[in-house]
């Protein structure tokens, strides 16, 4: 019962960390940190097939990674969850808690060519 609870608990936290993010604000962060440089303007065209495509993408993953991305370039332990990229990790370590909420959650609403195969 009691992981339950702490489940029901997390699943609210997300969503509510998802309802308090600024959309436009989002949408502005991406622009500023030129995040189209490499995604596409429309975050589903990368310039290199090795590129995610970040539309559609659920926005604890993409906030997830952004972090790990962030504590790799501060040399935190392997134990710690990170993700080790030169660009990405300059890239994440410019943005604040709030604009990896906004930017996730605004590119999470985002139309996507990315489908789940059942």
């Amino acid at each position: 019962m009691n992981k339950l609870l702490i489940a029901l608990l997390g699943s609210l936290a997300v969503a509510a960390g998802v309802q308090a993010a600024d959309l436009e604000a989002g949408k502005a962060a991406f622009e500023k940190h030129t995040c189209a440089s490499c995604h596409g303007a429309d975050a589903k065209s990368p310039i290199l097939p090795e590129y995610p495509i970040l539309a559609g993408q659920h926005a604890d993953y993409l906030a997830h990674a952004l972090t790990a991305y962030q504590r790799g370039q501060a040399g935190a332990p392997a134990s710690a969850n990170i993700r080790k990229n030169a660009v990405m990790g300059a890239m994440a370590s410019q943005l604040s808690a709030t604009e990896i909420t906004n930017i996730s959650a605004w590119l999470s609403t985002l139309p996507t060519p990315l489908q789940v195969h059942e």
